[in-house]
């Protein structure tokens, strides 16, 4: 079902692999793009397990929005292994306007559609989002 006030759908394969990333740990991250000749959200990458903060921030593109669901792992002061699913809106201030609208209006209807994550930023440059943020988030 479309969104009403952007008119994109979510594409299922969405939904299926934030579903494996929460309950089975399969991806550290999914990098999802709105492919707006089909009005959809669709997966764009996914990352392996074994992959660092370093290789997801680097699979966003510099000048495009995207959304994004990280898994960090992290260790809390009395050494208990925890993990935090971040919801990252990625709205670069290079990326064209039309791109900003259609991501911003469509947001609140993607996140509904992926129950589970804990965490949500905004980044607007790499800064908003550098580790030293996700880590200061996860308390």
């Amino acid at each position: 079902m479309a969104n009403a006030a952007s008119g994109i759908a979510v594409h299922d394969d969405c939904k299926l692999k934030f579903l494996e990333l929460k309950a089975k740990r399969t991806y550290r991250f999914i990098v999802f793009k709105i492919e707006e000749k089909q009005k959809q959200v669709v997966v764009e990458k996914v990352g392996e397990p074994t992959q660092s903060y370093e290789d997801f921030a680097k699979s966003l593109p510099s000048d495009e929005c995207r959304y994004a669901i990280y898994d960090f792992d992290f260790v809390t002061e009395e050494n208990c292994q925890k993990s935090r699913i971040f919801f990252i809106a990625w709205s670069p201030d290079s990326s064209r306007v039309r791109s900003k609208m259609i991501y911003a209006s469509s947001k609140d209807r993607f996140k509904r559609e992926l129950d589970g994550f804990q965490v949500e930023l905004q980044a607007t440059d790499p800064t908003e989002m550098g580790l030293d943020v996700i880590r200061s988030r996860v308390g």
